[in-house]
């Protein structure tokens, strides 16, 4: 039968949810977490590939607005609950979806999309570039110390739970979005996401804990985090899992880090998904004892090149003219005239000489500034037309802070 692709209607989320379930290895979520990716589902976002009465396919989208170079925070698609069941794989299921999909972004008027790839090979072919980091860390909180800087001593320590201290914690995460590229403003509804804690998924480790930095009285950061007890002959040796932390001054930010390496009973702090250039790593006595391992975060397509470029800021000045690949949306493809600086920006078709040949793949990468367009390049998939016109446009592109998404969708 042939497979017909509809909005999602409320109706019909079990099933179409219970496919995505199976996808993703067919163990059922906990109830509270299921019933949360069902209250933040946005139907008319959302798509199902069914095949007669049976869904064999889904994909969906949030409504976000991102943090990009600048400050500026721009409507972008969050991609998301893709799946396609085994029986119907290679009958181009996935890229009716993302056809469909990039389609109704565009008409939204949204400049980008974003997702998170459980597969990275998947999504470069719908021209999706990686365009954040993240970085892992396990760290031997025995033997690696943690210096705080000026102010510390004014910075206090306060443990809550973490539903009560949720509307401190986002008031900071709200004040912090602008700052770093790659962040999402959390909308009515997301601030449940990292007070999730399903027994199901603690994996011997303790309830979720909350700390509050506080100065003056006002909270300056937070930490969010579980313990993981063990022993052995020698004695404890238990590990604080870090969900989160964020602060507003270094000095907040640097003692509650101390905090997190001074857990009673602990050896080992392990995070999951920090920046790539988390600022703890210039706090640490022993970089080499923290066990560092980067991976991909977030990748990025620019639905429509022209809005994209022209709503971020760029670090130098830049006249540049960008020949743009970009088969899957083609009314992205041509020449592009990119002008700007840090005060602003606008992109324009044009038929000037181009400078710089690449896909759009490639500008999802650059785009946020942490994949320069040099090292894009030496890979062969950035072509110079015009002499320095790459050392141009790179600088320009860059940015002082890797992005960075701080939570999965």
């Amino acid at each position: 039968m042939t497979v017909e692709l509809r909005v999602l209607e409320p109706e019909q989320w079990d099933g179409w949810y219970g496919q995505l379930e199976r996808a993703f290895g067919g163990v059922a979520e906990d109830p509270e977490e299921r019933a949360l990716w069902r209250d933040l589902t946005e139907y008319e976002r959302s798509i199902g590939a069914w095949d007669g009465g049976e869904v064999v396919g889904t994909a969906g989208a949030f409504s976000f607005r991102l943090s990009v170079p600048g400050g500026a925070l721009v409507a972008a698609a969050g991609v998301t609950m893709v799946s396609v069941r085994t029986t119907h794989r290679r009958r181009g299921v996935l890229t009716s979806m993302m056809r469909r999909q990039l389609d109704d972004i565009r008409r939204l008027g949204e400049p980008l999309a974003v997702l998170t790839a459980s597969e990275p090979p998947i999504y470069g072919r719908f021209g999706y570039g990686l365009g954040t980091g993240q970085l892992r860390m396990e760290i031997d909180t025995d033997r690696v110390r943690l210096a705080a800087p000026e102010g510390a001593a004014g910075v206090r320590l306060r443990l809550v739970s973490p539903r009560a201290g949720s509307a401190a914690c986002e008031a900071v995460y709200a004040r912090r979005v602008a700052g770093r590229p790659g962040m999402l403003e959390r909308r009515p509804g997301w601030e449940r996401l990292p007070l999730l804690d399903p027994p199901s998924e603690r994996h011997g480790a303790g309830e979720l804990q909350c700390v509050l930095a506080e100065r003056d009285g006002e909270v300056a950061g937070y930490a969010r985090y579980a313990v993981k007890p063990d022993w052995d002959g020698s004695g404890p040796k238990g590990s604080v899992l870090l969900q989160g932390v964020e602060a507003l001054d270094p000095a907040a930010y640097a003692v509650l880090w101390r905090y997190l390496f001074d857990v009673d009973l602990t050896s080992t702090l392990k995070t999951y998904n920090r920046p790539v250039d988390d600022p703890v790593l210039h706090l640490v006595s022993d970089i080499r004892r923290c066990k560092l391992s980067p991976r991909d975060g977030m990748f990025v397509r620019l639905v429509d090149v022209g809005a994209a470029l022209a709503a971020r800021t760029y670090a130098t000045p830049v006249d540049v003219v960008l020949d743009v690949e970009d088969a899957f949306c083609p009314w992205n493809e041509g020449r592009w005239r990119l002008s700007g600086d840090a005060k602003g920006a606008c992109c324009e078709r044009t038929t000037d000489p181009a400078d710089l040949a690449l896909s759009v793949r490639e500008l999802g990468s650059a785009y946020l500034g942490g994949f320069g367009l040099a090292s894009l390049a030496g890979a062969g998939r950035v072509r110079e037309l015009r002499p320095g016109a790459v050392a141009e446009a790179g600088t320009a592109f860059g940015n002082d802070l890797a992005p960075w998404l701080p939570h999965g969708f």
